[in-house]
Formats: C-alpha cells, sequence, structure tokens
C-alpha cells in the first residue's frame, strides 16, 4: 500500500491541528502579535511598488498562476488521469479527493474567519484572505505527489531532486503571495497549518477505506 499505517500520524494531527486553530483565532480576534508579525514579515518580502512591472514581479505572477486554485484542480486531474491509466485507481481518487476536500474545507475557514485582503491587492484577488487558498491548494497537491508519485519512481536521484523542486516552489508560491499582495504572512502559514492537518485525515481515511473500495468494480485490479 502507498499510504501505511502510522502511529505517529494522530500525534501530528494533534499538532497541526491545534497550532492552526490557535493562528486561526490570533487572526479573527485581531491579534496584537499576529498583526506585529504579518507587519514585520511583510515589510520584508511585500512589493513597495505593487504597481511597477518588472522582472521578479513577473516572475511572482507566473508562480501565483500556476499555484492557482483553478491550476491546481488542473494538476489534479492530470496526476489523476495518469495514475488511472498506469492501474492506480485508488490512489487517483484519492488524490482528487484529498485536494478538492481541502479547497471545501479552506472555503469554509475563509468564511468563518472573514479576514480582509491587504488594502492594495489587486482586483482579480476578491475574497476573504485567511487561508490562502493558492498556498493551501497547491500545497495539497505537492502532497500528493510526494505519498503517491515520486515514490513510483525507480530513481532515488530522481526522487530526491523533485521532492526539493516542489518544496521550493511552494515556498515561492507563499513569497509570490505576501510580494503581491495578495495575503498576509500569516496567511499563507495558516494555509499549510491547515493543508498539513487536512493532510494527516486523509492519510488515515485512505488506510482505513482503500482495501474495502479495491472489491468495487470501477477500482478492479487496482494498485493501492
Amino acid at each position: 500500500m502507498l499510504i501505511e499505517n502510522d502511529s505517529g500520524r494522530w500525534k501530528r494531527l494533534v499538532v497541526s491541528g491545534v497550532l492552526f486553530i490557535v493562528v486561526a483565532a490570533m487572526i479573527y480576534k485581531n491579534s496584537m502579535l499576529s498583526g506585529t508579525i504579518d507587519t514585520v514579515l511583510q515589510a520584508l518580502f511585500a512589493s513597495t511598488h505593487p504597481n511597477v512591472h518588472s522582472g521578479g514581479r513577473s516572475l511572482m505572477v507566473l508562480i501565483s498562476f500556476l499555484g492557482s486554485p483553478k491550476m491546481d484542480l488542473v494538476w489534479t486531474f492530470i496526476i489523476a488521469f495518469f495514475l488511472w491509466g498506469f492501474k492506480y485507481k485508488i490512489p487517483a481518487l484519492w488524490a482528487i479527493c484529498t485536494v478538492v476536500g481541502g479547497d471545501v474545507l479552506g472555503f469554509i475557514v475563509k468564511h468563518i474567519v472573514k479576514r480582509a485582503r491587504p488594502a492594495q491587492h489587486m482586483a482579480k484577488d476578491n475574497g476573504y484572505s485567511f487561508p490562502s487558498g493558492h498556498v493551501l491548494g497547491f500545497f495539497l497537491v505537492t502532497a500528493v505527489l510526494f505519498l503517491v508519485v515520486i515514490p513510483l519512481f525507480r530513481s532515488a536521484a530522481l526522487r530526491v531532486i523533485c521532492q526539493l523542486l516542489l518544496i521550493i516552489f511552494v515556498a515561492l508560491l507563499a513569497v509570490s503571495r505576501v510580494y503581491l499582495l495578495a495575503h498576509y504572512p500569516f496567511d499563507t502559514i495558516g494555509a499549510m497549518l491547515l493543508g498539513y492537518t487536512w493532510l494527516q485525515i486523509a492519510e488515515y481515511l485512505y488506510v482505513a477505506f482503500a482495501p474495502r473500495i479495491s472489491h468495487w468494480r470501477i477500482v478492479h485490479h487496482s494498485y493501492y
């Protein structure tokens, strides 16, 4: 099985879940601590001239586009398509449910916390700010690749290279959202915490239900 039972999963779930709740509560209550940290980090990463076009800004816009919620769904369905074609039908369904489920969870949290975006955000970045949908979605896409795609590569070197590239891209995506004034830094941190918390639940559900689902006709002869 690609995702094995892990006795430490519940510990990770509790730790990440508690940290996320703490961060979300700080944002919801407009904590002075979270506001101060956001301000300091924004001074480091945010664009001081949001309307000035440059090579660095163009790169941030491209990274932000590649990690946007719509593109996250595109990447997810591409991954699921190839997994399904190589007889990994259950992992394919799990990949879709994990990313879509995470997006729905993020949407619900946004409408509970209702944090406004930074004042100079671009018009296309509408809606609430916390957590970052871009970072949450691509974090889960990365997790799917880590758990059910990269382990299938025969080359250890290729696995390491892919993992490093994905980690770097997630970090750059988080920076791009702050740079473009679409989010505060804590929005991206909260997105990763929420994504990791949801991932622990999704992994548990995979371990619990994959053997049962394997008897369904639609996924007959599927590896899992």
